[in-house]
């Protein structure tokens, strides 16, 4: 699970370790508690060589692990093999959005994968009190997020296929289109057949897990969350320990509005920023037609607004907004959402 920085941890970090991702190579930077360069070296992305790598440092260098902090961009899977050995360590580790790390340190010149090691871990001896520490998320949560992945991927081709032949059946000759129709006939069922097994081990790996079961009910008490919207919010907040607070997720999930006015001469109403997780804004917004088709309380509230004049957007914006509200509550209060609940000072 992701756990916060402790201050003593942090106080006690004596060396920063930079390292840029690539697929087949890792480039590293070491830095000492004045920001002085180390060392830099390059290694092949394998386990061995990572292993000798950091035993190098301890023993050439005197580095102590514990007083180490390793600080990488998020890479997606070229980073799992560093990863597991510095979780196997016990090494104070944090992984950080490539745009994040690049916005903080001004106007650059210059770039390579070197020179990419010495900023990240700059970007680490000047911010890590305020860094968040990673830590790993279990293997059922990790198979989970493959096999959603996997399914976006068939879904994805499956649907450029069908569109393609019902696009051309109109401007084509029948007989050449049942011949294209034919010859991809067997794509489409083999694909499904794939679909179907891949919900079947999405929905067992759930249903076996105790943890990921029970946030599954907790969500999907929700009106307007159904199993998609919440399997991916589990991926999404790494079962609801990365993120924590319904105001962060919101602002993750591009949902969130923001003021934007300076001085006199700008002032617009607040937006949302594009900076997000776009599958998630796009399930919050297939979640909240269905909770305002299916929910009176919903309806009620969509068409109220309607009548006063917000723009349906707008409106539908902040039942994701809700809709979000309420996924956290159950969750943080370990309960199923409540259609009727009535107040004790009622």
């Amino acid at each position: 699970m992701i756990r916060n920085p402790k201050p003593n941890v942090m106080n006690s970090v004596r060396n920063f370790i930079g390292v840029d991702v690539a697929k087949k190579t890792l480039d590293l930077c070491v830095l000492d508690a004045e920001g002085h360069t180390v060392s830099r070296n390059r290694i092949e992305n394998k386990p061995k060589c990572i292993s000798a790598y950091f035993e190098m440092l301890q023993k050439d260098l005197t580095l102590d692990m514990g007083t180490v902090l390793v600080c990488l961009e998020h890479t997606g899977v070229y980073s799992n093999f560093l990863l597991e050995y510095l979780s196997s360590v016990l090494a104070s580790v944090c992984v950080e959005m490539a745009l994040q790390i690049k916005r903080s340190q001004g106007i650059q010149r210059g770039k390579s994968d070197k020179i990419d090691a010495l900023r990240i871990a700059e970007y680490a001896h000047l911010h890590h009190r305020k860094l968040r520490l990673w830590a790993p998320t279990r293997k059922q949560v990790q198979e989970l997020k493959a096999l959603v992945s996997l399914r976006d991927r068939l879904v994805r081709v499956a649907n450029q296929l069908r569109v393609a032949l019902k696009e051309n059946e109109e401007f084509i000759d029948r007989k050449i289109h049942s011949v294209v129709n034919a010859s991809c006939k067997a794509s489409l069922i083999a694909l499904e057949k794939d679909l179907k097994k891949v919900d079947e081990k999405i929905n067992k790996l759930i249903n076996k897990d105790e943890g990921l079961n029970k946030q599954m009910k907790l969500l999907t008490s929700v009106t307007g969350i159904g199993r998609a919207i919440a399997t991916q919010m589990i991926i999404t907040t790494n079962e609801f320990q990365l993120i924590r607070e319904p105001k962060k997720f919101a602002c993750y999930a591009g949902v969130a509005p923001f003021e934007h006015s300076s001085g006199t001469s700008i002032k617009s109403k607040p937006r949302v920023s594009k900076m997000a997780n776009m599958e998630m804004k796009k399930l919050l917004y297939l979640g909240a037609t269905s909770a305002i088709q299916y929910s009176p309380e919903m309806k009620a509230y969509y068409e109220r607004k309607i009548a006063a004049g917000k723009k349906p957007m707008s409106v539908i914006n902040a039942v994701r907004n809700k809709l979000i509200s309420r996924a956290f509550v159950c969750i943080n209060q370990n309960r199923s959402y409540e259609k009727n609940y009535k107040h004790t000072l009622a």
